[in-house]
């Protein structure tokens, strides 16, 4: 029996097919309507670079009830054929600490990407590549950017080798400062940034 589709009747801001893939639609994020399966993902050990490890679903949805609340940082919910794949989300860097180790440059954007976990069938092949390529449509592409900005943990090496077999570029390794306001805490993070242009990604 073929499970439901996630979340059918949300409007998705892009949507694209991935040759030998399928289809992929990206949702905005509904914090309370996605909490499970995003609580979900950022509790499991694999996903302790992503900084949730250990906190609450109420703790989770408050974080992205937060971030619903700016104009400058986006979370998306990608959906591959019906069924939830991955947590994609957008900022403009020179609102995010990332702005004080590197010269932003005008049509910059940055992005966090968590992809779901495996499941009962192990790895997938090709997952990766396949969904970035429709991330890096819908930034470079549906928002006009020129340059996209990654700042994986410099020790997650797997993520690192992701962006760059996608074309990143490596640029410096870095500091990322502690932050601690009232209402978003983000401890000092030693991270390697990467970027992709739109020249290097589509050859425009």
């Amino acid at each position: 029996m073929t499970a439901e589709p996630y979340a059918p009747a949300r409007r998705a801001v892009h949507e694209q097919v991935v040759e030998g893939f399928g289809t992929v639609r990206i949702l905005p994020l509904d914090p309370p309507a996605d909490v499970d399966v995003v609580h979900g993902w950022v509790s499991e050990e694999r996903a302790a670079f992503w900084g949730m490890n250990g906190l609450t679903k109420q703790q989770v949805l408050e974080v992205y009830a937060h971030l619903d609340t700016l104009d400058t940082h986006h979370a998306f919910l990608a959906v591959k054929d019906g069924e939830p794949v991955a947590l994609f989300q957008t900022y403009e860097p020179e609102a995010d600490r990332v702005s004080e180790c590197y010269q932003v440059e005008p049509g910059d954007i940055g992005v966090h990407l968590l992809l779901a976990p495996a499941g009962f069938g192990g790895g997938r092949p090709g997952w990766s590549a396949a969904l970035l390529t429709a991330f890096t449509s819908f930034v470079l592409v549906g928002l006009d950017r020129r340059r996209i900005v990654v700042d994986p943990d410099e020790r997650n090496t797997k993520a690192i080798a992701r962006f760059v077999r996608q074309g990143f570029v490596p640029g410096p390794r870095v500091v990322l400062p502690e932050i601690d306001l009232p209402d978003v805490y983000l401890p000092e993070k030693r991270a390697q940034l990467a970027f992709l242009t739109r020249e290097a990604a589509f050859g425009k």
